[in-house]
């Protein structure tokens, strides 16, 4: 399932991020470089939220945590637990299939130096409460890193006190869900060992005793 045209890759609400967007297409021009899309199954029982598309990674190819660092321990334990069908995403091109996940960000436009501004994180907050109130089945969410829980919440309408991010952290929700936390798997804490390959697949063996 490749990235599509969709409303979303048309949105401009945010203006730094917009310019941005607008500046990498110019001099990028082989680039995706549009608000990145969810890929994977529309009706996952397994919905994961990382926090922004990379300017190499998601932004370039238009799939999330695909083309960068990101998404090669995430692809991975896809594969070892059943929800994908090959061990790595190398392009939005590829044919890879996720089976029962989804994947989508808090913010769908690559921010400058990777960083989101909070009132650009809770404007984009709208595309991720419409994934959620459409996709009833996903009753189980990952959120990587501390800005995705608390776009989930916010998603959802609750305080950031019912439920303190923790890796390995995992939370009922007043709504039925049940919303796990990671660290996010980005480079620096890969390669500094905050996450650990064991203890992320900890966390997905948490996920399949819920799924």
């Amino acid at each position: 399932m490749q990235a599509v045209a969709t409303p979303l890759t048309e949105c401009r609400a945010c203006p730094r991020l917009a310019g941005f967007l607008a500046d990498c297409r110019a001099t990028q021009t082989d680039f995706f470089a549009r608000p990145v899309p969810p890929f994977g199954d529309p009706k996952a029982r397994l919905l994961i939220v990382g926090l922004a598309p990379g300017y190499n990674g998601a932004n370039r190819t238009g799939r999330p945590f695909t083309g960068d660092y990101a998404g090669v321990l995430l692809y991975s334990t896809l594969h070892r637990y059943g929800f994908a069908d090959r061990p790595q995403s190398i392009s939005a091109s590829d044919g890879l299939l996720l089976n029962g996940c989804r994947i989508t960000n808090a913010v769908k436009c690559v921010p400058p130096a990777n960083k989101p501004e909070t009132a650009e994180i809770r404007t984009c907050n709208r595309h991720l409460a419409a994934e959620l109130v459409a996709s009833p089945e996903a009753r189980v969410i990952l959120a990587l890193g501390l800005v995705a829980h608390n776009a989930v919440l916010q998603a959802l309408t609750l305080k950031r006190s019912a439920c303190k991010f923790a890796h390995g952290a995992r939370h009922i929700l007043p709504n039925g869900r049940i919303l796990h936390d990671s660290y996010h798997c980005s480079r620096y804490n890969t390669q500094t060992r905050r996450l650990t390959e064991p203890a992320f697949h900890a966390v997905f063996d948490a996920i399949r005793r819920d799924l």
